[in-house]
């Protein structure tokens, strides 16, 4: 666009100096032929008024008395000036037996050696400033030596004619540049077109839609990329299902033995009072982690499900209520508080995702950030604004991302927290929902997830 706008300015800059070169010369010859001839005509006019029509020579032998012409004294040289034709003429002067006459205008005005040359048999014009003003002085030798006819011609009319030629000519560059640049940018877009809906695709695959493909295999420019792509998205839907499958098959396969252990670690637990001391300690710790091992198989579950396409089924929920259910559950006290004005807040949602969303983030404040100090809902965002604080040391701001990848962990926390795939299904849940969610610092230490979701008063 940049390209074709620069272009369109050069062609258009050089055909208006072109243009302004050859117009304005042209214009200022005109003007100063024309101002030759009318004072060239205005001088004859006088010359005529002050000496008669010229008289022809005698043949060569009666040359003697072909003389000077002789003027007659009886007409007046003022009455001869005011009495020559009407032109555009700002002053006229005449220099004759050694004095000056003038209607208007100074003969000081004139400079002594452009008055030199008229009164030396020569005609010639300048350019002259009189009271400010740009004027064509122009001056005509008469018939006797030393003795010149000046007129002067104002410019104004041919300097407002130049400049109107130079502002019509620097708009139009500019507005040629304009169109340059609208053209390019159209030219640019369609020719571009292609890649950005290779780009667009290229983004929904990123985000997780793996059907997404391209339909330019047929353009001639970018048919075998846009195979190459199909090609690859293609294999990529079928490998992140497979591993989908794989997850869920073997998460299937752990649920019987977890069972069957979870049952007989309860049955061991029923029993502790029997068992010797030293054995007590492993068998509680033992418990703790086939207590993890099942809420990994269950996230397994989770994510699996998630990965194979389940579109889940969407209801009006009262999103207070919910996260007040879900939250305190969770913690196994009241930590929730719900402001006024969210009362009303619905949303058409996946009642077990947005719980799991909720339980997901007061557990991970539990286990990992020294527990959780509040569930928050307020109005606000994109509707509705859930905000869960803990009393952990904070998330560093390099990895407030990274604990929402699978089995992410926060290198520079010092605690591993995010460990798992907790967050990444909350993360999951939340774009499901077409909402965000976002890591700040808590007011007096600690950590904030921030959840926004699209809600509306019901």
């Amino acid at each position: 666009m940049v390209a074709y706008g620069l272009l369109a300015l050069g062609l258009s800059t050089v055909l208006a100096l072109v243009t302004w070169s050859v117009v304005s010369d042209y214009l200022t010859e005109q003007r100063e032929s024309s101002a030759m001839v009318e004072t060239s005509d205005n001088a004859a006019a006088f010359h005529y008024g002050l000496f008669g029509a010229p008289q022809p020579c005698k043949p060569a032998r009666e040359r003697a008395e072909c003389g000077s012409p002789t003027p007659d004294h009886n007409v007046s040289v003022m009455d001869l000036l005011n009495s020559l034709p009407s032109t555009d003429s700002a002053a006229s002067m005449v220099y004759f037996e050694e004095h000056w006459y003038s209607l208007t205008g100074k003969p000081a005005d004139l400079p002594a050696d452009f008055i030199d040359t008229v009164r030396n048999g020569h005609s010639a014009q300048r350019r002259i400033t009189v009271g400010g003003q740009q004027v064509l002085a122009v001056g005509v030798p008469l018939s006797r030596p030393g003795e010149a006819f000046f007129e002067w011609h104002p410019l104004d009319s041919l300097d407002k004619t130049l400049q109107t030629l130079k502002i019509t000519l620097i708009v139009a560059a500019v507005v040629t540049a304009l169109i340059g640049l609208a053209v390019g940018r159209l030219a640019s877009t369609l020719a571009l077109r292609p890649l950005a809906e290779l780009t667009r695709v290229a983004d929904a695959v990123a985000r997780g839609q793996l059907d997404a493909r391209l339909d330019a295999e047929s353009d001639r420019d970018l048919g075998g990329l846009a195979r190459s792509f199909n090609q690859t998205a293609a294999n990529l839907e079928r490998r992140v299902a497979a591993d989908a499958r794989f997850a869920g098959d073997v998460s299937h396969e752990l649920r019987t033995p977890l069972m069957t252990m979870l049952n007989s670690m309860q049955l061991i637990q029923n029993h502790r009072g029997e068992l010797p001391d030293p054995v007590r300690e492993p068998v509680e710790l033992l418990g703790d982690d086939l207590d993890r091992f099942r809420r990994l198989v269950i996230d397994l579950l989770e994510i699996s499900r998630d990965d194979g396409g389940d579109q889940g089924s969407r209801e009006i929920v009262r999103i207070a209520h919910l996260v007040r259910a879900a939250a305190d559950g969770m913690a196994g006290r009241e930590v929730t508080t719900v402001a006024p004005e969210a009362e009303g807040l619905t949303l058409q949602a996946d009642k077990r995702r947005l719980e799991r969303v909720i339980a997901n983030l007061v557990e991970n404040a539990e286990d990992h950030a020294g527990g959780c100090k509040g569930v928050g809902v307020e109005a606000g965002g994109l509707g509705v604004v859930i905000t869960v604080d803990d009393a952990g040391p904070g998330i560093a701001v390099e990895d407030r991302d990274r604990i929402f990848e699978r089995f992410g962990r926060g290198e520079t926390s010092g605690r591993g927290r995010g460990v798992g795939l907790g967050l990444a299904i909350v993360a999951r849940h939340v774009e499901w929902h077409h909402g965000t969610i976002r890591v700040e610092d808590r007011p007096g230490g600690g950590a904030r997830l921030v959840v926004e979701l699209p809600a509306k008063i019901s």
